[in-house]
């Protein structure tokens, strides 16, 4: 609940693991998340573990998503959610979109068994996306 007992908004981000873009998002959104605004992350096939590069990329800038889980999408998450957005998808058979209804796509390259350097960029474009998004929820 928010102030005087409104609920907040939430905000969903969601890739097939949860492993890595998502959970970056959820982790720069909890940083720049205007007033009233909650978010959630999951996958339609989370992996057990959330990707050590991500954990690792994130805490170079000061955010620590080493105690986040990945999680199942659920149909609570999604008809909950005010706002949700893909990530991206490189399997359309597994791919979020199929099930999350009205969303948002921001095609963001999966980092799985991808270099450091790679992922880097990677959670450097889901940054000014989030930021960029952050804004204009306020």
């Amino acid at each position: 609940m928010g102030l005087f007992g409104k609920p907040k908004k939430k905000i969903l981000f969601a890739c097939i693991e949860n492993a890595g873009r998502s959970q970056m998002a959820e982790g720069f959104f909890r940083k720049y998340a205007p007033k009233g605004w909650d978010v959630i992350s999951g996958g339609t096939e989370p992996k057990s573990y959330v990707n050590p590069l991500a954990i690792e990329v994130m805490k170079e800038v000061g955010i620590d998503i080493s105690n986040q889980k990945a999680k199942m999408l659920s149909e609570d998450q999604i008809r909950t959610a005010n706002l949700k957005v893909n990530m991206g998808c490189m399997d359309t058979t597994k791919c979020p979109s199929l099930v999350l209804g009205n969303y948002v796509d921001w095609g963001i390259e999966d980092p799985k068994d991808k270099p450091i350097e790679k992922v880097r960029e990677i959670r450097d474009q889901i940054d000014t996306r989030v930021m960029r998004l952050c804004k204009t929820l306020e």
